[in-house]
């Protein structure tokens, strides 16, 4: 049967390494001290996809992003969407001088599988930080039956 799931971007041949499982444990638990670089805080968003019986609803956390900046494309059964975000902060103190500086930069993507999806209507909608696809469902063809005459 089919499900709207994400794909899965873990690679099922690596071998057991107990330093690179190390690293990623002190990683995830201290942080990554290098920023953004090297880590999946950014590559990633959440989403929830819920089945209303004739469709999917997918609806995706992207807080902070203009529509300008979300795309959606479809590329055969793949949904992809990518997000990216440029931004700037600055403080000054009252003689003009900046006393810190915050920019930040990044950009999201996951891939959606939608075999089991009518691509002609799916639609979408960005309001208030949350991207909602309605994802119509493919009208399952079930097989005719018929009796063959012999002669």
């Amino acid at each position: 049967m089919f499900a709207l799931r994400p794909y899965e971007h873990k690679n099922q041949m690596s071998s057991y390494n107990p330093f690179r499982e190390m690293d990623e444990f002190e990683r995830n638990f201290f942080g990554n001290p290098f920023g953004f670089f090297g880590s999946n805080a950014l590559s990633e968003f959440r989403t929830d996809i819920t089945d209303t019986g004739d469709a999917y609803v997918l609806e995706a956390d992207l807080p902070g992003f203009n529509k300008k900046d979300i795309h959606l494309d479809i590329n055969g059964d793949v949904l992809s969407v990518r997000a990216e975000r440029r931004s700037a902060h600055e403080e000054k103190d009252e003689n003009e001088r900046v006393i810190r500086s915050e920019r930040s930069y990044g950009s999201y993507r996951r891939d959606f599988d939608l075999s089991g999806v009518e691509p002609e209507g799916i639609t979408a909608k960005y309001e208030d930080g949350v991207l909602k696809l309605h994802l119509p469902k493919k009208q399952e063809t079930l097989p005719t039956t018929r009796t063959l005459e012999l002669t």
